[in-house]
């Protein structure tokens, strides 16, 4: 596990974004740990998540031009990335969306740049892979092109109910059916390496055979 991965993991351990015991997914599952995004509710710790969002898309070697950011949860995600590009020395536009078209003002459902040529959509996770959709859709229709999705979390799970599980997870389906890669900070084998690891301590350790049966039961 890169540096970039572990030191992102203990991150969202030390702020309790991570967090272990017994979570109900939006799938209805019962999952061994539980990452909510939205706990990065500080200046210092939205910074330093920034960061890694930005030196995750660097270090992809991804082409673009902007950021997108699907509302809720991606526009301060989107916005606090261009700030943490900008501090290495890539200045990058966003834009992001309204949840219902504005009819006065600027009107209409993009904020920010305009949409053009080849843009990065920002997110937390992905789950059904309905925002990624909805943002291609709104990207494509602009004349732009997307390039990408830059995530915080891939749970690397596979997608549908118990006993009709799919082949593939969210974020695999998701880059098959647009052909653009999905690029996370830390997945779940980074988790389950951190969990492994002694620094971790035996608390959180005692939490690995739980992600392990979990792993091998949704796991791609």
């Amino acid at each position: 596990m890169s540096n970039l991965r572990q030191e992102f993991i203990a991150f969202s351990v030390e702020t309790e974004v991570l967090r272990f015991g017994e979570f109900t997914t939006k799938a209805g599952r019962l999952s061994p740990y539980f990452f909510n995004a939205g706990l990065f509710h500080d200046g210092a710790t939205l910074g330093r998540l920034a960061r890694f969002y930005a030196q995750t898309l660097l270090a992809s070697g991804v082409e673009f031009d902007m950021l997108f950011g699907p509302a809720y949860k991606g526009i301060t995600l989107a916005s606090a990335t261009a700030v943490a590009l900008a501090a290495e020395g890539r200045n990058t536009s966003f834009a992001y969306n309204r949840k219902e078209a504005k009819d006065h003002g600027e009107g209409g459902t993009i904020v920010g740049a305009k949409l053009a040529g080849k843009v990065v959509i920002v997110d937390d996770v992905i789950s059904a892979g309905t925002s990624v959709r909805e943002s291609v859709d709104m990207i494509r229709a602009a004349g732009a092109e997307p390039a990408a999705v830059l995530i915080a979390l891939d749970r690397m799970e596979r997608s549908g109910k118990d006993g009709a599980l799919s082949e593939h997870s969210a974020v695999q389906q998701v880059a098959q059916e647009f052909g653009i890669p999905v690029i996370s900070i830390a997945n779940l084998d980074d988790l389950f390496s951190y969990l492994s690891n002694e620094a971790a301590g035996a608390d959180l350790g005692a939490h690995k055979e739980a992600v392990a049966a979990y792993r091998t039961r949704y796991g791609v």
